[in-house]
């Protein structure tokens, strides 16, 4: 079966775990060359790649903070620099941390909006700078937080519910240029990040499973598959769309 993506290169940010490590792998594993980003989990991120690599696949890990402007700047030079190109861009870095009204603070807001919101848009414009005349497609990583949220995170949410916008607009902005961008709101998926804050063994879970139509939460590898076909000549006319991933929850 011919691979999607042959000849393509491809930036994940926050690829060292979770969905976005479920996403460079697959990307690769579609015949794209990855630039796996992160932050602070170097040798995650370096397994990431090693896995690739020994699948016979061509990738690079890059540290970048994402709510950096300088960084994310190195991010996309490394990248031209390795592969001599770019195709696709995945924003998949984030961040999210429910706290209650009373406990939402300036540095609270604005932590999850830089990297959330600003860091996505600021990766989004060096994006377009380097795709070349055929363009490229950009992928948002959102939520289904951004239409459908629970207590405690209105913060998140609302970044989310940007991203979600944002995706609209940009689709619409460099739709002349080729330039394909849209969005996917994953449901609850299992991640570390989730297992970090105990909701995996939490009564939470039970009831997203309970009201989901196909009775569980995801796994980071129910989204990857969405992302590799959003980048792909398959969805040549789609942008500014958002795909939920959900199990069927609303």
């Amino acid at each position: 079966m011919p691979q999607k993506l042959s000849g393509k290169v491809a930036i994940v940010t926050g690829a060292s775990k979770g969905i976005g490590a479920a996403i460079a792998k697959h990307l690769a594993h579609e015949g794209a060359a990855v630039t796996v980003n992160y932050s602070s989990s170097k040798a995650e991120a370096e397994k990431v790649v090693q896995e690739i690599v020994q699948q016979g696949g061509k990738a690079i890990a890059v540290q970048a903070n994402m709510a950096n402007q300088a960084d994310i700047k190195r991010l996309f030079d490394e990248t031209k620099k390795s592969f001599g190109r770019l195709d696709i861009l995945v924003n998949n870095a984030g961040i999210y941390n429910p706290a209650p009204l009373d406990e939402i603070n300036v540095e609270h807001f604005r932590k999850m909006f830089d990297i959330n919101v600003l860091g996505l848009l600021l990766a989004s414009r060096e994006a377009a700078k380097i795709f070349g005349p055929e363009g490229g497609s950009i992928i948002n990583i959102s939520s289904v937080a951004s239409k459908s949220s629970v207590a405690n995170f209105s913060v998140y949410s609302a970044t989310k519910g940007a991203v979600d916008s944002i995706s609209n607009a940009l689709g619409k902005e460099l739709g002349p240029r080729k330039i394909r961008v849209n969005s996917i709101n994953p449901g609850m998926v299992e991640t570390e990040g989730l297992h970090a804050t105990g909701i995996t063994e939490s009564d939470f879970r039970k009831q997203i499973e309970r009201d989901t139509p196909l009775g569980r939460i995801g796994q980071p590898e129910d989204i990857a598959p969405a992302v590799a076909f959003l980048a792909s000549d398959d969805a040549s006319w789609i942008t500014g769309e958002t795909l939920v991933i959900s199990g069927g929850h609303r």
